[in-house]
């Protein structure tokens, strides 16, 4: 047998991300990548529906996923210069960076919008159950595909692991912020990843991931991008309002399929005739957005008006629209949707397909895996304990959107809650 080669990635904000084979752990890393079930996250956009709105944002699950590995090598072989006695878990890290997507289906965070599954459930799903990951995860070592999904549920023995991997100041998040300023263009998303991971350190006591106090400013810093990329490219309107037609077409199609008026094929039938997720392994690891999209095309065609227009104005950028209105009470954004249903349906389009209510939470920080920890001379400090900025932070952000189609906002605005309001 050949001995496998190194391997070097070309990352655009990385750059080089070099694996090499004489190392066990990244040889482990290589096998992994190479998988028919890895490889299909090169066919799964990691924004969704984003690039309808940031035409730059065509990056995959696949690179994101290098990047996460990237990051999490970074910092832990950082942190084992100092505490040698971690080098026993750096299999389990960067393994745990490099699957922790593996899960995701069509369309991303939009595809669990719309065939009500969960990422994280099915990457413990392929972990265990799929032949050829598994396989190369025990002949590396028979506790590792045991210990990877403790460490996605948050229940592994040493929590420095899991933190790395989920948590408020993790390797994943590092890495989407970085990649999604840089693929939409928002500047004010880029961080200064170097004095993060430099801040990194790790406290024997409690056995967790802490930041040391000369990085606090980093880490404020990184919050602050964190909480500005979810305003501004995350709950972006149009993003919003794109994900949403995109959600009404399948469920449109659902109800269509299981009448017999479209046909699909074996992969996209057992995704939307699916109940409580129980889809086969196989059906969900032949899923991606091609395959999905290929149908959106050809549905435009179908006979039904509804699915046919929900089809032709996601693939042609015929989007919803919608409004602010987050400004009105609960009762008066009900009035508004309701007047909104009645414009819809003058129209001659269903209300139940052309127009909606959208919200969206931003809160910039929680105690998610015990928040972030500051190491100072009195011992650990939580850091909304001593940061202003960040108790600004907890505060969560409601924003909601009326979702509707092009053509009725002269006569939205005349709504009466919406005339009295400006």
């Amino acid at each position: 047998m050949q001995p496998l080669p190194s391997r070097t990635y070309h990352d655009p904000l990385h750059g080089s991300i070099t694996l090499t084979a004489q190392d066990p752990v990244e040889s482990l890393l290589i096998q992994l990548i190479d998988t028919p079930e890895f490889q299909r996250l090169r066919r799964i956009r990691q924004l969704g529906t984003a690039s309808l709105t940031f035409h730059g944002a065509e990056g995959s699950r696949f690179t994101h996923s290098l990047g996460v590995m990237h990051v999490a090598r970074l910092a832990f072989d950082r942190l084992i210069q100092t505490y040698p006695q971690l080098q026993s878990y750096r299999a389990l890290v960067l393994c745990g960076a490099l699957l922790h997507d593996i899960g995701h289906g069509p369309y991303s965070h939009t595809g669990e919008d719309i065939f009500n599954s969960h990422h994280e459930t099915w990457t413990r799903t392929i972990l265990r159950e799929s032949p050829r990951i598994r396989t190369l995860l025990d002949q590396f070592d028979a506790d590792l595909a045991v210990q990877l999904e403790q460490v996605y549920l948050k229940t592994f023995e040493l929590p420095i692991v899991s933190q790395l991997v989920s948590s408020q100041l993790d390797c994943d998040r590092l890495d989407y912020l970085l990649r999604d300023s840089y693929f939409t263009g928002a500047s004010y998303g880029q961080l200064d990843l170097d004095r993060i991971l430099m801040a990194l350190d790790y406290d024997p006591q409690t056995q967790q991931l802490v930041v040391k106090q000369k990085g606090q400013a980093a880490i404020e810093h990184y919050l602050v991008v964190r909480y500005f990329m979810y305003a501004q490219i995350y709950n972006h309107p149009k993003n919003l309002a794109s994900a949403w037609g995109l959600v009404q077409a399948f469920r449109r199609a659902k109800e269509l399929l299981k009448e017999g008026k479209i046909s699909a094929d074996q992969t996209v039938r057992a995704w939307l005739s699916q109940t409580d997720g129980n889809l086969s392994l196989q059906d969900y690891l032949a899923a991606d957005d091609i395959v999905f999209t290929y149908h959106l095309h050809q549905w435009q065609q179908s006979n039904d008006a509804i699915l046919s227009n929900l089809c032709r104005r996601h693939l042609n950028r015929d989007l919803m629209k919608a409004m602010d209105i987050t400004h009105l009470t609960a009762a008066q954004q009900q009035e508004c949707l309701a007047h909104s249903q009645d414009l819809v349906q003058a129209q001659g389009w269903d209300p139940k397909y052309y127009t909606g209510l959208q919200v969206a939470l931003t809160r910039g920080y929680t105690l998610y895996q015990r928040g972030i920890n500051l190491l100072t001379r009195q011992g650990l400090v939580e850091i909304s304990d001593v940061s202003v900025l960040v108790q600004a932070l907890i505060q969560p952000f409601r924003r909601s959107w009326i979702i509707y189609p092009p053509g009725i906002e002269s006569d939205l605005n005349q709504i009466p809650v919406l005339r009295e309001q400006r």
